[in-house]
């Protein structure tokens, strides 16, 4: 079942509730996930600072490494003259970096920073039927008909509000990493809204307060203004949103052309644009982290049966068929290892759900466990598709082993001789990808 806040009404002909969710420096949160003791320290993700690299440039820099004027897309030399590795620091050289002064540093790992991408949309999906992905770390969600702008019952706040901080906490709690959400009646005041208040940041502008809560804000925070743009709007005297707001609109148009319209109807909290969703989801899945790292069998073969059944409802709820199940176990620190059972064709089975996730978690009996996930993929929402599966034990033993009649196929249709065998429980037949998939593969 989709989850909703309790007792939420529908925002019906009212004000859109609009939610902005943008991941705090997101490359150096995902950096933290796999390696927890960089939590609070200088981090700086990007290219440049290996051993005999001389051109680079920061990605993105933790707030604690922004302290020391390092920003997002400055040359790594600078980077490094401002905040050195602490590679190179040694409290007992003087003439070596000071470690109280010192950052780490970090080269892109796009594929795991997709993959923990994939997790955070994953909720975002779920907790919204439109949601527009603009980026990687960033994303909106039209969540009118979950939620509305009606006062709680204590009157300290909107429902728009709960919900949001719903979605924020689910993030913080699946996922591990830190998003701020902005919440507002239209796109435009919801981005400027996420960016208010961050890191871990929440802010809410109700309709009717849109132009009073952007009027005091520099006029570059405006959605769509650059620094070329505020340069140019400075020049006519207009530097905050709220002079932005009050100057002659026929001016603005005359100097931008339509642009300066839209600057001028933004600047007054007005944007009529809808929020248009980016395609159906890929996948669709659901994670638990344990309290404490876990070795317990039977309480993870729990847990993954919870979570089996979860998502193939959420498939059955959305008409989605699925040709991909998988599941992810994350160990200690945060080593992520993924595991996928691909199908000779979509199906709807909750149950081969849960005995394909099951099998694929018998790998990790021995191992201590911080985090377990299922996940359906390759997605189908035509029901013709459907594959009949007498079982999952009959539908294996009906494909040809690897050397019969042909190489298999893996699930994106490549050639796949890895030359798997049976099972080792002498299962006849069964053919699984052993090897770790790669990181797309839970996207």
């Amino acid at each position: 079942m989709e989850e909703t806040l309790p007792g939420a009404p529908t925002a019906e002909d009212g004000e859109r509730v609009v939610l902005h969710v943008d991941m705090d420096c997101f490359y150096a949160s995902c950096e933290r996930l796999r390696d927890p003791s960089l939590r609070g320290e200088p981090v700086v993700v990007g290219m440049g600072y290996e051993a005999g690299e001389t051109v680079g440039a920061v990605a993105t820099a933790s707030y604690e490494a922004r302290e020391y004027g390092v920003e997002s897309a400055q040359a790594i030399s600078a980077a490094l003259d401002r905040l050195p590795r602490m590679a190179a620091a040694d409290a007992d050289d003087p003439d070596a970096p000071d470690p109280a002064d010192a950052g780490y540093y970090r080269p892109v790992d796009m594929e795991f920073y997709k993959s923990v991408a994939a997790d955070v949309k994953e909720i975002l999906h779920d907790c919204a039927d439109t949601v527009r992905e603009v980026s990687v770390d960033e994303a909106y969600l039209d969540v009118t008909d979950r939620t509305s702008w009606d006062r709680a019952p204590d009157g300290d706040r909107t429902l728009a509000e709960g919900f949001a901080r719903y979605v924020k906490q689910r993030i913080g709690r699946e996922v591990g990493a830190p998003a701020s959400v902005g919440v507002a009646p239209n796109m435009a005041t919801a981005k400027v809204a996420s960016d208010h208040d961050k890191p871990d940041g929440l802010t809410v502008v109700e309709p009717g307060d849109a132009a009073d809560f952007l009027a005091p804000l520099p006029v570059d925070d405006i959605h769509g203004v650059g620094p070329v743009t505020a340069r140019e709007l400075a020049s006519m005297g207009i530097e905050t949103a709220g002079d932005l707001a009050d100057a002659d609109t026929s001016a603005l148009v005359d100097r931008f052309g339509e642009r300066g319209r839209e600057f001028s109807e933004r600047a007054r909290g007005s944007d009529d644009r809808e929020v248009t969703p980016t395609g159906r989801p890929k996948s669709l899945s659901r994670e638990s982290a344990f309290a404490a790292e876990t070795e317990d069998v039977e309480r993870k073969r729990e847990v993954v049966q919870a979570l089996a059944a979860d998502v193939a409802e959420r498939a059955r709820s959305r008409d989605a068929m699925y040709r991909t199940i998988g599941i992810k176990a994350v160990l200690p620190p945060f080593d992520v290892n993924t595991r996928a059972e691909s199908l000779s064709g979509p199906v709807d089975d909750p149950e081969l759900v849960e005995e394909v996730a099951l099998d694929l978690l018998a790998e990790f009996h021995d191992d201590p466990v911080r985090k377990l996930g299922v996940r359906v993929s390759n997605l189908s929402f035509d029901a013709g598709e459907q594959a009949t599966l007498v079982g999952y034990e009959d539908a294996a033993t009906e494909h040809p082993r690897d050397g019969d009649d042909g190489p298999s196929t893996d699930r994106d249709g490549d050639s796949n001789d890895n030359g798997d065998a049976d099972d080792a429980d002498g299962g006849a037949g069964r053919r699984r990808r052993r090897g770790q998939v790669d990181l797309g593969d839970f996207e």
